[in-house]
């Protein structure tokens, strides 16, 4: 990708992560003392379990490196800004939801260089291995992360009414701005995309729906209520699409890796229709 498009992409991460701070204040990350295993169980799943299971299952797929890569790098990244009103849409814990996105961001800018620099060292053939930059990557992420995070939280807290008023168009726009990045990359990639896209979908589906599946079963046999395990399932399938198209493009220099996260970014937004559809169903018997 050119420098102007890198700089676009840049600048498009900036925007969603303002808008999640927009909609962030203390109190969310206060709450972790308030629901201490609701979080946890989140966090466990999230953190630890989504990379353990994409690792897995990339071996079991048997794909190349550029797809087994990129899905690592997805797994890596923490849950996307969508993953609050899917939640809400579900009617699950909305509070815990935000929470867990706002804790979990912050966390994976640690968590992010180490499992890509596993990744590539893992999969990548060693006469095309490249160096994962810790550094960089965990510079990055710093910058397009935790600032615009700060700001957003910062709007929120001296002017609430603007922050309020932001919010919903900032929303759309950051829907928007996957859909523009999704475009772009099909765009530069299109020589490979049929092949990559045939090789990422079953492997992306599949991570996608065991991980819900293993969220929700999980806070249910931790005695977590219903709602709670609807949101820890939905956070643990709807990750940061943008956030791992950014590392692959910008910070790796190599966009055949964003083409799985890419394919996981639309397989997430269609199977989360059965959570939302199972949290109405249960909330309207109730």
């Amino acid at each position: 990708m050119d420098s102007i498009g890198a700089i676009v992409l840049i600048i498009s991460l900036f925007i969603i992560m303002l808008g999640m701070g927009l909609s962030l204040t203390v109190k969310d990350f206060q709450r972790v003392l308030l629901m201490p295993k609701a979080v946890f169980i989140g966090f466990i799943n999230q953190i630890i379990l989504l990379p353990i299971i994409a690792y897995w299952l990339v071996k079991l797929f048997d794909v190349g490196p550029e797809i087994a890569i990129g899905i690592l790098i997805l797994s890596a990244c923490p849950g996307g800004p969508t993953s609050n009103l899917l939640t809400y849409l579900a009617k699950g814990d909305t509070a815990l939801s935000v929470t867990l996105t706002a804790v979990n961001s912050i966390i994976t800018i640690f968590t992010i260089p180490i499992i890509v620099h596993f990744g590539v060292v893992e999969f990548m053939d060693k006469d095309l291995q490249i160096a994962a930059p810790v550094d960089k990557i965990a510079g990055s992420l710093l910058a397009i992360i935790a600032l615009p995070l700060f700001i957003g939280m910062s709007v929120k807290h001296y002017s609430p009414e603007f922050a309020k008023k932001m919010d919903k168009p900032v929303r759309v726009a950051s829907a928007l701005v996957l859909v523009l990045v999704i475009v772009g990359l099909v765009i530069k990639e299109k020589a490979h995309l049929i092949e990559y896209f045939e090789l990422a979908l079953a492997l992306a589906l599949t991570l996608n729906v065991v991980t819900m599946l293993v969220g929700y079963f999980s806070a249910k046999l931790s005695r977590l209520n219903h709602s709670q395990a609807i949101c820890i399932s939905i956070e643990s399938g709807n990750q940061n699409g943008t956030l791992a198209i950014q590392i692959a493009v910008v910070t790796l220099s190599m966009p055949e890796l964003a083409i799985a996260p890419a394919v996981y970014s639309l397989v997430m937004f269609l199977t989360a229709i059965v959570p939302v559809w199972i949290g109405n169903k249960i909330k309207g018997k109730k």
